[in-house]
């Protein structure tokens, strides 16, 4: 990836099945393709053929960044959702186009603006739950948010958010690594980081 735009995710897209293959060689169980934005910005249907054709190639149990976010909203109940992203204006329309396809209900949408790969990385958890907070507060009725970007640093916000807002957060990273670990056949349980990774039921692999 070049930048967080779409002409940044060419090159990065264009070798994810190619790499997907050479992982599928090398013996592994499960493949997850990091990259919230890099899965989602060419649209829902792109996506799901993406998804289809690395399971037909490679023979594995295969999930995305961008799955596993929709896969863990739906785990803890989200619907109508507050979402808080790294990404500037285009990219921030593409997701809510996604995740309106993906059956949820964008009521609020905040975003940093950046647009340099590395850039996301530079925010503190302070930041994050701060951009979270206007968007909960923008949603009104929220029932869960959402923080996309797999640059972000977010550990340690799930909990602090939870408390002070009462809904479940959701996070590129954490949901990423969630999935992948139930992909491999794990629970996908982690304590301490919010109530995601709390859960404890195995799901069948896709």
């Amino acid at each position: 990836m070049r930048a967080l735009t779409p002409e940044g995710y060419e090159a990065a897209w264009n070798a994810i099945v190619p790499a997907a293959k050479e992982l599928a060689e090398r013996g592994v169980d499960a493949i997850m393709v990091i990259g919230t934005s890099l899965t989602f910005y060419r649209g829902y249907e792109a996506h799901q053929e993406l998804l289809d054709r690395l399971r037909r190639e490679t023979g594995l149990p295969v999930s995305t960044m961008s799955e596993a976010v929709v896969d863990g909203l739906r785990s803890v109940g989200g619907k109508r959702i507050a979402v808080a992203t790294a990404y500037a204006d285009e990219v921030n329309r593409r997701l809510a186009d996604f995740l309106r396809k993906s059956g949820f209900e964008v009521l609020a949408l905040e975003g940093f603006g950046l647009t340099g790969f590395g850039e996301p990385g530079g925010k503190s958890e302070q930041d994050i739950i701060d951009l979270s907070g206007k968007a909960i507060a923008g949603a009104k009725v929220a029932d869960a948010v959402l923080i996309s970007c797999g640059g972000l640093l977010t550990l340690g916000v799930a909990e602090p958010i939870e408390r002070r807002h009462g809904i479940p957060v959701v996070t590129s990273t954490q949901a990423a690594f969630w999935s992948a670990m139930r992909l491999a056949g794990d629970s996908g349980h982690v304590a301490g980081r919010g109530r995601m990774l709390g859960q404890s039921e195995p799901v069948a692999a896709h």
